[in-house]
């Protein structure tokens, strides 16, 4: 148990923290929020998609954003290629 209540509320900032930075950018990039896969496990696959190709594009160093990193990687076989490969 945390001992005092400024070690507490640093901790849950840190944890809401890490939630937040995730969420979002599968909000923004992916527009998970809109996303309607319901049916059986269709929605927990589709979000581990989601979360490897998230990690493929952090992984890419640049300074475009994700959404236009993934962009990118739809139009351009050879930067998609260089996603995966890397």
């Amino acid at each position: 148990m945390v001992d005092c209540p400024e070690k507490m509320a640093r901790h849950i900032r840190s944890h809401w923290q890490v939630e937040n930075s995730l969420h979002w950018v599968l909000d923004v990039t992916f527009r998970q929020d809109e996303c309607r896969i319901r049916q059986g496990n269709a929605a927990a696959n589709f979000a581990t998609i989601n979360h490897a190709a998230t990690n493929l594009l952090r992984g890419n160093p640049g300074k475009i954003s994700m959404p236009q990193k993934r962009r990118s990687a739809a139009w351009d076989d050879d930067y998609m290629e260089a996603l995966i490969r890397q």
